[in-house]
């Protein structure tokens, strides 16, 4: 059973930082795409950032402008997210994606970290 467990949400002030976690299970952590995509209250789910399994490319959404760094660690199957210089803009629920590099059929989401960035 593929699994997708998220932590290290929280609430944060304006300017903070913090890093994001996804610990994959059950499934070949090297052989899939890694995503982060958040949901804001009223809005739709959107990519925020990915990474590839072999090589380490990496794609982020404009809206990051910089401020965050997606990376995984393929001996730990875990993907991170570190966010730099948050606004409330980025408050959201924050969801980790897995979808395998030869087959899109084998998608898996975790439940979710919730991002509140307020002062």
């Amino acid at each position: 059973q593929v699994q997708l467990v998220e932590s290290g949400g929280g609430l944060v002030q304006p300017g903070e930082s913090l890093t994001l976690s996804c610990a994959a299970s059950g499934l070949t952590f090297s052989q899939y795409t890694m995503s982060w995509y958040r949901q804001a209250p009223g809005k739709g789910r959107e990519l925020v950032a990915d990474i590839f399994p072999f090589g380490g490319r990496t794609n982020y959404a404009d809206f990051v402008e910089g401020r965050f760094t997606i990376s995984r660690d393929n001996a730990k199957n875990t993907v991170y997210l570190q966010m730099n210089s948050l606004k409330p803009d980025d408050t959201a629920e924050y969801y980790c994606n897995a979808i395998h590099v030869r087959t899109i059929r084998l998608t898996y989401w975790g439940q979710g970290t919730q991002v509140t960035v307020s002062s």
